[in-house]
Formats: C-alpha cells, sequence, structure tokens
C-alpha cells in the first residue's frame, strides 16, 4: 500500500511539472500599495509610539515645516508643499536622526492638537533630530564702576553762582527793561483824535534829509537827543530810586507791613540806643509767656515815643525765647510821609482793636499804650501820672480773646524831651494833635528834637490772667471798668516804685 502511494503522488508531480512547461507565463502584474489608515486620535490618551515614528526626509526642513508635518500628520491632512524653490548648491545629507520618541502621559484636559508635548525631543547627547532655533549672544558686559562714574557725574549740581553775579544778571536785566519800557512809551506816544485829511492823488511826499553825524543811533535804536532827554526827566531818577530801596527789602512782608530784613538791618541802631544812649536796664522780663498770645499794657511818655522801640528790643534781647514785639502806634505817626512807612517795617501796627485782634489771634505778643495821645502829650510837671485809660478797649479784647496781661512800667522817658507847653491852634493845619515846645525845641529846629540821653529803666509785672471771665463779659462795662482801674493801679504802683528808688535821671 505504501508503495502504491509514493507512486501516485510522484506520477502527479510529474503531470504538474509537464504542464507548467508547456503553459505560456502571463505576464506579472505591478504590486498593489496597501492604502494607509488614518491615524485615529485617542482624546483621553497619548500618541502611540508607532504613530509618530517616521524616517526623515532627505533633506532636514526647517523648524515651521516640521511642525507644520507633524499637525498634518495627526490630523489626517495631506500637508501643503511650500512653492518650488530655485536649486540651490546641494549639501552632503545629514545622518538619519536617531531620536527616541518621549511618551507623555495622558491628561484629560489637554488639547488633542497641541504638539508640544508629541513633538520629539533630541536625546541631549546626540547630534541631529528637530532643528533648534540658535541661541542669541550674550549681551556684552558693562563695567559698573564706569556707569556709575558716569551718572554720579550726571547728578552732579552745577556750583551755585556767587551773589556778585547775582546782582549783576539783575543790573542786566533791568537795563533791558527800561529799553523795552521806553521803546514801547515812544510808539505809544498820545494822539488827538482827529480824523486823517485825505491827500490828493498827485500827492507825494517830500524827501528827508539822512540825520546828521550827532544825533546817530548810538546802539539799540537810542540816539544822543533821546539819551539826553532822558536822564533830564524825573521817572529816570524814580525808577533807580525805586530799584535801590527794593533790594533793601525782604520777598515776604506781613499783612501790617512788618519787614523782616530792613528790620534786622537798623536793628544795630535799635542796640545802640539801648545799650549805650539809654543804657536800659529791665526787670522782671522773665514773667512774660515763652510762647502764645499775650499782651503788654505800659505807660506811654515822650514828645517822640521811643518807648515801643525800646521794650520791643529789650524783649528781644534779654528774653530767653527771643520774642518778637509788635506795638500798636498812634495815628498821627502814619500821617508823616516817611515816619509811618519806617514805623510798619520795624513792627508798628496801627492802633485799632481789629488789628489788635488780628494779631492775638496769629499767638504774638503785643503792646499797647491806653493813654494814646495824652500819654505823650503831659506836661512835664505831670510826668509819671498816669491818664485815663479810655473805655477800657484792650481789656475788652482780651476777655475776647482770653489773653493774659502783663503790665508794664518805663521810667526815664518822660525826661527826653520834657514839654513845657502844648500848642493846639495849628494842630489841624499840621495834622498833629500839637505842637509840642520843649527846651530845645523850636529854638533848635529839628535837631531840638533829639532826645537827650536819660537812664531808662523798664519794669515788667506778674501777669493778670483773665479765663474765669467768658467772651460774654466784655459787653459787661462795669466789669470792663473795674478791670481796666486795677491794670491802671498796678502799673501806678511800679512807677512809683521805680521812681522813688531813682537817684539821678542821668544815672539811674
Amino acid at each position: 500500500m505504501s508503495g502504491d502511494g509514493t507512486t501516485k503522488k510522484t506520477k502527479a508531480r510529474k503531470k504538474t511539472s509537464s504542464a507548467a512547461k508547456t503553459k505560456p507565463k502571463a505576464p506579472a502584474k505591478p504590486p498593489v500599495e496597501p492604502k494607509a489608515k488614518a491615524p485615529t486620535t485617542k482624546r483621553s490618551g497619548a500618541v502611540s509610539a508607532s504613530q509618530v515614528r517616521a524616517e526623515p526626509p532627505p533633506d532636514v526642513p526647517s523648524t515651521a515645516d516640521s511642525l507644520a508635518a507633524a499637525r498634518a500628520f495627526l490630523i489626517g491632512v495631506a500637508p501643503q508643499k511650500p512653492a518650488a524653490k530655485q536649486p540651490a548648491a546641494k549639501k552632503p545629507a545629514p545622518p538619519p536622526s536617531r531620536t527616541t520618541p518621549i511618551e507623555v502621559a495622558a491628561d484629560p484636559e489637554s488639547d488633542p492638537f497641541d504638539l508640544r508635548d508629541t513633538i520629539p525631543v533630541p536625546h541631549p547627547t546626540k547630534r541631529g533630530g528637530v532643528a533648534v532655533a540658535p541661541i542669541p549672544a550674550p549681551a556684552p558686559e558693562v563695567d559698573a564702576d564706569d556707569d556709575v562714574d558716569d551718572t554720579a557725574k550726571t547728578l552732579v549740581p552745577p556750583p551755585a553762582p556767587s551773589g556778585e553775579q547775582i546782582a549783576d544778571e539783575i543790573r542786566e536785566l533791568e537795563e533791558h527793561l527800561d529799553k523795552m519800557i521806553d521803546e514801547a512809551s515812544r510808539r505809544q506816544l498820545p494822539t488827538a483824535d482827529v480824523p486823517p485829511t485825505p491827500l490828493p492823488p498827485s500827492y507825494s511826499p517830500p524827501s528827508v534829509p539822512p540825520p546828521a553825524a550827532s544825533a546817530r543811533a548810538l546802539g539799540d535804536g537810542e540816539t544822543v537827543f533821546e539819551t539826553a532827554r532822558e536822564l533830564l526827566s524825573t521817572d529816570f531818577y524814580l525808577r533807580k530810586w525805586g530799584r535801590l530801596g527794593m533790594r533793601n527789602r525782604s520777598e515776604e512782608v506781613d499783612d501790617f507791613g512788618f519787614d523782616p530784613v530792613y528790620e534786622h538791618k537798623v536793628r544795630g541802631v535799635f542796640n545802640f540806643l539801648y545799650e549805650k544812649y539809654f543804657r536800659v536796664e529791665c526787670e522782671g522780663i522773665e514773667k512774660i509767656p515763652a510762647e502764645g498770645r499775650c499782651l503788654l499794657v505800659s505807660n506811654h511818655s515822650g514828645t517822640l515815643p521811643f518807648d515801643g522801640i525800646m521794650i520791643k528790643t529789650a524783649v528781644k534781647r534779654e528774653h530767653p525765647q527771643r520774642r518778637d514785639v509788635r506795638w500798636l502806634a498812634e495815628d498821627f505817626i502814619f500821617h508823616f510821609p516817611f515816619l509811618g512807612a519806617f514805623s510798619n517795617r520795624v513792627g508798628a501796627v496801627r492802633a485799632c482793636q481789629e488789628n489788635a485782634e488780628r494779631l492775638l489771634r496769629q499767638e504774638a505778643l503785643v503792646t499797647v499804650f491806653p493813654e494814646g495821645v495824652k500819654g505823650i502829650g503831659k506836661l512835664y510837671k505831670e510826668r509819671y501820672r498816669l491818664q485815663r485809660f479810655g473805655r477800657g478797649g484792650f481789656i475788652k479784647l482780651c476777655l475776647r480773646t482770653q489773653t493774659p496781661i502783663v503790665p508794664v512800667a518805663v521810667v526815664g522817658a518822660e525826661e527826653t524831651n520834657p514839654l513845657l507847653l502844648r500848642v493846639e491852634v495849628l494842630s489841624k493845619l499840621i495834622g498833629l494833635p500839637y505842637l509840642p515846645v520843649t527846651p530845645t525845641f523850636p529854638a533848635l529846629g529839628l535837631l531840638g528834637l533829639a532826645p537827650a540821653p536819660t537812664k531808662w529803666r523798664i519794669l515788667f509785672g506778674e501777669p493778670i490772667s483773665l479765663d474765669s471771665y467768658g467772651a460774654e463779659a466784655a459787653d459787661d462795662e462795669i466789669l470792663v471798668g473795674r478791670l481796666s482801674e486795677r491794670v491802671r493801679t498796678t502799673i501806678q504802683a511800679m512807677l512809683d516804685r521805680a521812681v522813688g528808688e531813682r537817684r539821678s535821671v542821668w544815672f539811674g
């Protein structure tokens, strides 16, 4: 059996081989390429390595082309090839990339089209792979010391100009302003309001000869005649005088005209009168409060009232806090051309309730003379006898502002210009309350008004507080009169004691 089966198989093989030799061979069909399936992206998982792995083309593309190809490959769209470029010199193809794709863990919130997690990352020790942007060159180093030096040079302020340079610049500006003002005044000369007369059409203006050599311009449009006219005018000297006066004044002047710069310049004269001429002695000056408002109430004496200036100088020199004193002066002083302005600039204030209240509201130290003109108008035989203190205006002022009172007694001022007679006939014509007659005036003219060098003494009493009375007490006339008489009695007692202790008018 086995031999028969083997024989049949051998015969069948021989028939098949002989048939194949006799039949003609059919032409070979071309191989059919298998269709590539579009990769399906999983929203909740990462892309597999088999989908990402691909052989790089022979030419290494740029970074933008690689990203575009990867995006098209993932979403299943054929990438658009860029326009053909001109053939360039062929470069040797780089070796194939040996990158290792990195598997990124799935993120449920990740964007399936975000390619940052699926782009192949080259191994740091291997070459090839995706093209990397060139690293910018480091910035050039800057020397810190040089930078600091340059900054320091720019921050150093320029040197301040000296006082002489500033004065020269001010003078140049003043001269320039004078020229501009003069030119403007010449252009704006007053003309009569007369309509111009029409000229005939055949009229031609006459020719004007050129100016003579003596009248030619000296510079900046000025002529010899114009310069001479300016020098002869009164306004030129008034402007120069005004500028000289303004240079000695302060830029900050208070509401009452007090000029600290001017007062500082004339303080030497006051110190001379206080220390050398009148040889003033002070007693009880420490009773003046160190701060806050206070009213100094003093007797008034002397044909020329120097007592206000001496009280101011005494407090400025002897008080521990060197406080400034503002005193109220009579109205007739401000009727004189220069005396009123001088008094305001050194600290005097025109006597009235409003001015005194404003000063006290500013926490100032104010001196008042309740006797007024009657105090300086006392005859020599009535010296050191206080006159009536008016209607108690200073008491009402202190009650409204709750200001303490310090009584002051001045001894020695009555003998500086002993008043022998008062002439009141011509008082209205000359603007004075009376015309004084002293041993030296009017016999010696204006020189007779010079004060005699008597020995002065200024006493400051105990402060009188009015805090127990309210502001409404100022309307009580009886209370005001009683308090006014109390202050007057205190000052009179201080005067009697100081005059009784004095041995000589000239030496004290």
